[in-house]
């Protein structure tokens, strides 16, 4: 069978995307790890597929890590799925001004502002700061915080020398955080309402050039530690710098979340499976 993809890069965060409305294409968990195999297929940090809505969208997201596992979401997916979804049938007609998917962590808008795309993200939960857990070797605090996916971060003073692999793995795998696991983002602050990060991704399991949900969560950790104020600037290792803005709902909580980036076309192609 030949497969029809298209590849999308948001901030570094490369993506294979599959028109996949009619139903017709069935992937399993293998196949979806050696489509995403850097060596031996497409190479990606996950894949996209555009499924119909259910509950009234006018689509339905479905986001697989590098390892063939569903994930709840992606906000650098979120944001090429967008981009991708309102050039649906609108090829050599005015974009959308927006678009609207299901995903597990809830309903979510994209905004087509210019050359970049705005993601409406779905309410944070279940914060944690000052967590329990420590990671042998490690001095640095973890705070969680769930923004559609399971996050840790960490401030550090030396973000370049930082073992983004080892310590993040460790993170990602801690008792303290089972069983689903967590990403793991490692921080530092650059100057007033701008930080730096590095992520290290739970089904990538490694490192990758940028995390949408994790910037949300680093910069939401960065202003209850800090006060900062919306919009908050996160730079990433892709070279690309983000935007995080938020409104304060109490002292904890917050809504209307957005993150606003880049997404770009890369390729598209045919692939046997």
């Amino acid at each position: 069978m030949l497969l029809h993809f298209y590849k999308m890069n948001g901030a570094g965060n490369d993506f294979i995307v599959i028109d996949n409305r009619d139903l017709s294409i069935s992937l399993d968990d293998d196949t979806i790890a050696a489509l995403c195999d850097r060596h031996r297929g497409i190479g990606a940090d996950g894949l996209l597929a555009v499924e119909p809505a259910e509950k009234g969208a006018d689509y339905k997201f479905r986001y697989y890590n590098a390892d063939g596992g569903e994930a709840e979401m992606c906000g650098n997916g979120a944001r090429c799925f967008g981009f991708f979804t309102a050039h649906l049938g609108n090829e050599d007609e005015e974009l959308p001004s927006s678009v609207s998917f299901e995903t597990i962590a809830g309903t979510l808008t994209a905004e087509i502002v210019g050359d970049e795309v705005r993601i409406a993200m779905s309410e944070p939960k279940s914060l944690e700061l000052n967590t329990p857990a420590k990671v042998d070797g490690f001095a640095g605090v973890l705070h969680f915080l769930n923004t559609g996916v399971p996050h840790v971060v960490s401030f550090v003073e030396d973000l370049e020398n930082t073992d983004v692999f080892n310590v993040g793995r460790a993170t990602r795998y801690h008792s303290h955080f089972a069983p689903s696991g967590t990403n793991a983002n490692f921080a530092k602050v650059i100057s007033p309402n701008h930080i730096a990060i590095r992520t290290y991704e739970r089904g990538v399991e490694d490192e990758t050039l940028a995390c949408g949900t994790g910037m949300v969560a680093s910069a939401l950790v960065y202003h209850l530690l800090t006060g900062a104020e919306s919009p908050i600037m996160v730079d990433v290792e892709g070279g690309d710098t983000l935007t995080i803005g938020f409104e304060k709902t109490g002292d904890q909580s917050f809504k209307n979340v957005t993150l606003t980036g880049p997404a770009d076309f890369v390729f598209e192609g045919e692939i046997e499976i």
